[in-house]
């Protein structure tokens, strides 16, 4: 299977290096019982892609000039306005609902920081047997956000397309075009993760809970959070088989059931948090590997993503083919 990289953006603006803003984190908000306070509704767009950018070697840092002029010409590409491809309609002006480039406290060439070269592990010789077997046998589960298999009927689309997850909610976090908020809730015992896209939800107990069973499975995972000093740390296994192991907007590698996904949340100021994750999954990958990104502090309310509502694209894509067949077999 090839190894494909995450483009839709590029690069991070900056003008800070994280170390010294991290050293806020020990002098951070507590809630009313102690815990570190990481409540809020916290943005975690970035332009930096997934993998490095081959051009760009072992290099794992952008200059402050680099990332601003990156950052700016990426933010153009991503609201032009071009034509449609034939047959197409087009969409909606993309300066409307495009997410832009800002200031970060990061200056990364990738999100993923381990393997040190930026890029995502090899995958195992089972997993690149049970890929083609899977693509073989009709693709089915989709394991794929956003796209699918063919039109025969919803369960052969993404689950992004179907509104079962949004294409940048993962877990684990990764940005996407537009809707890249997470709102984090705390109350004695739990942390709640209201996620923009698809208005999915994570509750996370805190602590000595038991995982569930392993026959239990979700689309999501289970979760399970502990702190280590002022760290968020969560723990996440239980996924099902109809997701993939790792997951980008439009790729997905193997499938989720034996991963274990860690996640650490930092708080690195009153306006910054620090997103770190780790994946791992000796099933599907030959090794390990760890990403971060930072979050910035949103001033606005999480609104409904009514996803189904206004799922007309599915409707009538799945119409449209049905339409074709009728026209194919002579039919009414």
């Amino acid at each position: 299977m090839p190894r494909l990289c995450q483009t839709a953006g590029i690069l991070v603006l900056a003008s800070v290096m994280l170390p010294p803003v991290l050293a806020q984190a020990q002098n951070g908000p507590r809630t009313g019982w102690g815990d570190p306070d990481l409540q809020g509704v916290w943005d975690y767009w970035t332009f930096t892609p997934v993998e490095r950018p081959d051009e760009l070697g072992g290099r794992a840092q952008l200059t402050a000039e680099e990332a601003a002029e990156l950052g700016q010409t990426s933010s153009a590409q991503a609201i032009a306005d071009l034509p449609p491809p034939p047959g197409s309609v087009g969409g909606y002006s993309q300066e409307v609902w495009t997410d832009r480039a800002r200031p970060t406290a990061l200056r990364q060439s990738s999100i993923l920081v381990d393997p040190p070269d930026g890029k995502l592990p090899a995958l195992t010789e089972a997993a690149q047997a049970r890929g083609t077997a899977h693509a073989e046998a009709g693709g089915y589960p989709v394991r794929l956000r956003v796209g699918g298999f063919n039109e025969d009927g919803p369960e052969m689309r993404g689950s992004a397309e179907r509104c079962l997850l949004g294409f940048s909610t993962g877990p684990p976090l990764l940005p996407g075009g537009y809707n890249n908020n997470v709102q984090i809730f705390q109350s004695p015992g739990f942390v709640v993760l209201l996620l923009e896209m698809v208005h999915d939800v994570r509750v996370i107990p805190l602590n000595d809970r038991d995982q569930l069973p392993d026959s239990i499975r979700q689309w999501m995972g289970s979760s399970r959070g502990h702190w280590e000093g002022d760290t968020l740390v969560v723990e996440t296994t239980n996924f099902t088989n109809a997701t993939g192991s790792f997951n980008t907007s439009f790729v997905s590698w193997g499938s989720a059931e034996n991963t274990r996904l860690v996640e650490r949340f930092t708080r690195a100021s009153d306006n910054s948090l620090l997103y770190e994750f780790t994946v791992e999954d000796p099933d599907t990958w030959t090794s390990p590997f760890s990403g971060r990104l930072p979050m910035t502090r949103g001033d606005q309310p999480l609104y409904e993503y009514a996803c189904h509502e206004g799922n007309h694209g599915m409707f009538n894509l799945l119409r449209g083919a049905r339409a074709l067949e009728r026209e194919t077999t002579n039919q009414p």
